[in-house]
Order: structure tokens, then sequence, then C-alpha cells
């Protein structure tokens, strides 16, 4: 079973229903019991990094993902939920984030677009279980106005916009994806399926 949490901001159904097409069983829910039961659990988010960590502190959000997090459950950011497990963000205003992964998410400073909107290709650094049996240059989907600033340990894949981009980020039992996986084809339900590969 797989913890979706609600915290009030995310894309829930859309992610619930890419599981559904895998036959991963899931519940949506903010309740401590269910989600420290629970085998993994994905922290989606959409909208802008100070409400979200708002609510997740409102609801205390925060200590469960803590507590599910030291019993080693494997948990998945999507999106605004990646940006939210680095220590902090200056969107809107500098807000600390839950600390996670080491790192700051800050604006696009490029001479493109913004947002970064649409398909671009994954450049793979690094293994990870979640990219298990995803090819070199797959493309998937981006909309974001922000992207994290990390070190190289943390980062298993990129994508080129101007800069390097971190599109799959992982520290231990955590991971993060820039894009979303549930809009991204067949590669983005792949790498939720190695997601629920991993849970077993």
């Amino acid at each position: 079973m797989i913890a979706i949490i609600d915290y009030g901001m995310g894309n829930l159904k859309s992610v619930e229903n890419a599981f559904k097409l895998l036959n991963i069983e899931t519940i949506i829910t903010s309740e401590e019991k269910e989600i420290l039961n629970s085998d993994g659990i994905i922290l989606p988010g959409v909208g802008a990094f100070p409400d979200a960590m708002d609510c997740i502190k409102r609801n205390n959000i925060d200590d469960i993902i803590y507590k599910a997090v030291s019993m080693n459950k494997p948990l998945l950011g999507i999106c605004l939920g990646m940006q939210l497990l680095f220590e902090s963000s200056s969107e809107i205003k500098e807000t600390k984030g839950l600390g996670l992964i080491k790192g700051h998410i800050k604006k696009f400073e490029v001479d493109l677009k913004i947002p970064h909107m649409g398909w671009n290709n994954l450049i793979i650094k690094k293994e990870n279980m979640l990219l298990s049996n995803i090819k070199e240059n797959s493309y998937v989907y981006f909309v974001h106005s922000y992207h994290a600033v990390c070190e190289e340990k943390y980062l298993d894949a990129y994508c080129k916009y101007d800069l390097n981009v971190p599109a799959v980020v992982s520290n231990g039992n955590i991971f993060g994806m820039q894009f979303h996986p549930e809009k991204s084809g067949d590669v983005g339900i792949n790498m939720l399926k190695n997601f629920g590969e991993m849970i077993k």
C-alpha cells in the first residue's frame, strides 16, 4: 500500500489514477496511522512552496513524514513535492523546507521561457531504483519556474534548460522527481512502477 499524502495541495487524483493503471494499491490520506502503516509514501504538489509548507506544518504532516522516513519507508516527492524535500526555497519569500535533502530551491535565471513547461529529455548521471530500465534521453513532462540547486551526490538525472536542472534526486530512502511522471507517458508510468517494485 502506498500512501499519497493529502496536505491540501497536490495532483492527488492523477497520481492515484497512474497507480491504478499499474494495479498498485494506494490511499489518499493525511492520517498519521495510515501513513505510518503504508509501505511507501508519495508527496505530491502543485502551487507555491510557502503555501505548501504552511499546509504541511499546520497539519503536522512534517512530523509524520520524519517518523516515516526514520522507519526507512521509501518517500517520493513529485514536482513541488520534490522541492519540499530540500532545506529551503526563495519562492515568494525565504521559506524552510523539510530538509531531507541538502540544497535550495531558486527561480530560473535563464534566457528561455519561464516556466520551463513541456517535454525535456533526461540525462542520467547515476542509477537509482526509480531509473531502472529507463533509457538515456527519455522524455518526461515538466511544469516549473523554480529549480533545485544541490550537491552532485544527490543528483541522479538532470535535463538541460540553459543550465543543468535536477530532475531526479535521491538521498537514501528519499527520492524526488521534478517532472510529472503521471503526465509523462510510458516513461513516467514505468518510473512509478519502479517505485511500486521498491516497496515490495
